[in-house]
């Protein structure tokens, strides 16, 4: 049996405590330890702080604190970028498809976490290149677009938000009845949600005060959200969307994120069963690819070794899915922005499940 680590608490991980957010002074004493038995036989040493005197363990700053199945939570990181459908994971992993619904959004919120962490901070050194992704959640009567802002040099995502789009295109007339009945019980998507999500995002991404150039199709929402936005100064260049979509492409960037999105993600492709059921699985999905594009995967497949966070000096070299996923990122002590929160919570309405479960801290984030 292994003996408890050498494991040193950073801080007091109690929000309510004076130095969970400045442990500077800081004390804490040890105080004994418990035996783990999953996924090995093992010491997990216990501490009390100081000075609200409540104690926590090793585990406390673990990703994978209060979750039952916890050697579960890194392979389920990998095969969600992997192109593996949710059941498939279980089938997959011995486990319940509930199960695994659960290690994605804790990994999806942490995901949010890590992102707001290591965006860059600071003027804007290379253009952006927005468009939005359209997927759908529940049944493609409910089609949404995750807007997207990449870096024309890096690949790096610099941030993310989701707008619910109302159903369009070609449709049977029995489709159109269909739809009409939909929006009949639970009302219509805001017509103006695209240009809402894009202002939200230009907010996330650009400083306030501050400069940007952002480059994008001919949508024409996205002229009316991104010279709109208040403290900054930001100047479009338009490229057309019947440009082939080669590298040489001012778009080709954020067209590659939107290839790896659908070709990585079971639940983006055409005709899947595997769609996400609601909105916030959508999105928490979509962070923790978009975490693995940035740390992860490299920007080319015939030169590997590169990442965006690299290209763009936020990471010395590859992060491996344990580096990102294995250390807790605690919510109390970060401040995200405001739309992230919203979906940090879950608190973003699938229409056809008026009352999906939301997400409020008890033990762990």
């Amino acid at each position: 049996m292994a003996f408890a680590s050498r494991f040193r608490p950073p801080f007091c991980p109690r929000p309510t405590c004076d130095f969970h957010r400045d442990p500077r002074g800081w004390r804490f004493v040890r105080w004994g330890s418990y035996i783990r038995t999953c996924p090995r036989v093992r010491a997990i040493a216990r501490f009390r702080c100081s000075h609200c005197r409540r104690t926590f363990s090793e585990q406390t700053f673990r990703t994978a604190y209060w979750l039952r199945r916890t050697e579960l939570l890194l392979t389920i990181a990998e095969r969600s970028v992997a192109g593996s459908g949710l059941r498939q994971i279980a089938r997959s992993l011995a486990c319940s498809p509930s199960t695994v619904l659960t290690h994605l959004g804790r990994l999806g919120r942490h995901a949010l976490l890590f992102l707001e962490r290591h965006r860059p901070r600071g003027p804007l050194r290379e253009p952006l290149v927005a468009d939005g992704f359209e997927s759908f959640a529940y049944s493609q009567f409910y089609p949404l677009h995750l807007n997207l802002a990449v870096g024309a040099d890096s690949h790096f995502l610099y941030g993310f938000t989701e707008s619910e789009l109302r159903r369009k295109g070609r449709m049977t007339a029995k489709q159109k009845l269909q739809r009409a009945r939909e929006e009949a019980r639970f009302g219509r998507p805001d017509p103006r949600a695209i240009e809402q999500g894009m202002r939200e995002l230009a907010e996330i991404v650009v400083p306030a005060g501050g400069e940007a150039v952002f480059r994008t199709d001919e949508h024409r929402a996205y002229p009316r959200a991104l010279t709109t936005v208040r403290d900054r100064a930001i100047r479009l260049e338009v490229t057309s969307s019947k440009q082939a979509r080669t590298p040489k492409n001012p778009l080709f960037p954020v067209n590659r994120q939107d290839l790896m999105l659908r070709h990585c993600g079971a639940n983006h492709r055409r005709e899947t069963i595997a769609f996400s059921k609601t909105r916030a699985g959508v999105i928490e999905r979509a962070a923790i690819q978009l975490v693995w594009m940035n740390f992860v995967k490299a920007v080319s497949e015939k030169r590997p070794g590169v990442t965006p966070a690299m290209r763009l000096g936020r990471s010395a070299a590859p992060m491996t899915v344990r580096q990102i996923w294995s250390r807790r990122l605690f919510r109390s002590r970060m401040a995200l922005p405001k739309v992230w929160t919203r979906y940090y919570e879950r608190r973003v309405r699938t229409r056809r499940i008026p009352h999906a479960k939301t997400h409020s801290r008890a033990f762990a984030d």
